[in-house]
């Protein structure tokens, strides 16, 4: 694949890492439905065991398939290797259980998804392992939090659903700074719109499960390691990369495998020894998902625009939060950060208030009622009562979500088909909240 590192990443999603299979020439990845790969001899299994030669030993560790799928990750996200795992909650985890130790502590913007809060509010720190939460997503605000304890700053590039895109550059500058690694959650923007390694970011999380994935059938996550973290350089903070490890032979992760020790270190103690596997087959549907990505993007990004048009102008809507908007807080760094495409995912809430919103989420008919986003279909969401369900009143507020708003994943559908599904759910909001919405 020579001309890999020039292509574009509409190329890199359809041909990165796979230039057709030997055996059979197949030019489609082939599914390797197999849990274990033979050794040539004692010695080849040792090698591989030592991880001191390239190959596969066991499919909870790596797969031909799942491969492919990580080299092109990598490559669309700038960086220097990838780890697939279950989920997108499984990558997170490892992400952090990878830079953290009892008593360490990670600074994070508070516009979170729901599941990402808990994680950081309450599993965490039953680990020993505390997140502050900043006031605001400002860099300044995170700035303040950070001390002698701290491992790493931590924002997702779009909020869900709050729709504020974080200012990436001013995060990198305080991460170089302190010599602490920015980890960005990058679902809702895609490598397609945004690349926050360029940005200065040094690890890069995804839910495949989204719009990587694309068609509400699969579960998958990744993490990729940007390789620009100098973690030997760090050693007092991060000894688990320069220091042998005691749980897999005195390996030393930043020695052996230099600009992707982080994503090592995922794949060697928390993939192999937890199991959070990607199944060969859901690798397979997420890189078909994955070659349509860019078009999808286009669609989505489009219609989106018109959704948030429609609901903006209609009385019926009381807000609507769409970063696309001029007058959005986040509209200069959408220009800056995500080339003037706001993403699909836009929050609003009816003029008839929480019984409004309710009513309006309950008469959809096209549109589907559940809590994936970034699928092809548009998709609705009441994050009060769903996603950010076990999040308290402050907590909630924190990540800018409230009791009447409604959360769109726009699809591809035709446009005039979400507007119309939008137009009789609102009209049946206004048949249940009449005085609110003559207000």
């Amino acid at each position: 694949m020579s001309n890999e590192s020039r292509w574009r990443p509409e190329t890199v999603a359809l041909h990165g890492g796979f230039d057709g299979d030997p055996a059979t020439k197949a030019v489609a990845v082939p599914i390797y439905q197999t849990v274990a790969y033979g050794f040539d001899n004692s010695d080849h299994a040792a090698a591989l065991f030592n991880l001191e030669a390239e190959g596969y030993r066991y499919s909870r560790i790596a797969n031909p398939t799942t491969s492919v799928l990580e080299h092109r990750l990598a490559a669309l996200e700038g960086g220097a290797a990838a780890v697939c795992v279950s989920s997108g909650q499984a990558a997170l985890l490892y992400a952090a259980l990878n830079v953290a130790r009892p008593g360490a502590n990670i600074v994070s913007v508070p516009q979170l998804y729901g599941t990402t809060c808990t994680l950081f509010a309450h599993i965490l720190p039953t680990f020993g392992i505390t997140v502050r939460f900043a006031q605001g997503d400002g860099a300044e605000a995170l700035r303040s939090l950070i001390d002698e304890n701290t491992c790493a700053i931590y924002c997702e590039s779009v909020g869900n659903p709050a729709g504020n895109v974080c200012d990436l550059a001013a995060l990198a500058e305080i991460s170089r700074d302190h010599a602490l690694p920015l980890i960005v959650d990058n679902t809702v923007a895609t490598p397609i719109l945004l690349r926050p390694i360029e940005h200065g970011a040094h690890v890069v999380i995804h839910s495949l499960t989204k719009y990587i994935g694309g068609h509400g059938t699969t579960l998958g996550g990744a993490v990729v390691d940007a390789g620009t973290f100098p973690w030997s350089a760090h050693r007092a903070r991060f000894p688990m990369f320069s220091d042998p490890d005691p749980s897999y032979h005195g390996v030393i992760y930043a020695e052996r495998f230099g600009r992707s020790a982080f994503a090592a270190r995922c794949r060697n103690l928390y993939l192999r020894n937890t199991g959070a596997a990607l199944a060969p087959m859901s690798a397979f549907l997420l890189l078909q998902g994955l070659e349509t990505l860019g078009l999808r993007m286009e669609r989505h990004v489009r219609n989106a625009r018109q959704v948030a048009e429609f609901l903006r102008a209609d009385p019926r809507v009381r807000w609507v939060n769409y970063a696309g908007f001029g007058d959005h807080p986040h509209h200069a760094l959408t220009q800056r950060y995500l080339g003037g495409q706001a993403c699909a995912l836009m929050t609003f809430a009816t003029c008839g208030g929480l019984e409004g919103s309710r009513a309006f989420y309950d008469s959809l008919k096209m549109i589907k009622r559940l809590v994936n986003l970034g699928d092809a279909k548009t998709l609705a969401c009441h994050p009060a009562s769903t996603t950010h369900r076990q999040l308290s009143e402050a907590e909630l507020k924190a990540a800018g979500v409230t009791a009447d708003m409604i959360r769109l994943s726009v699809g591809i559908e035709h446009i005039d088909d979400i507007v119309a599904d939008l137009d009789q759910a609102l009209a049946a909001a206004a048949a249940v909240a009449p005085a609110k919405m003559a207000t």
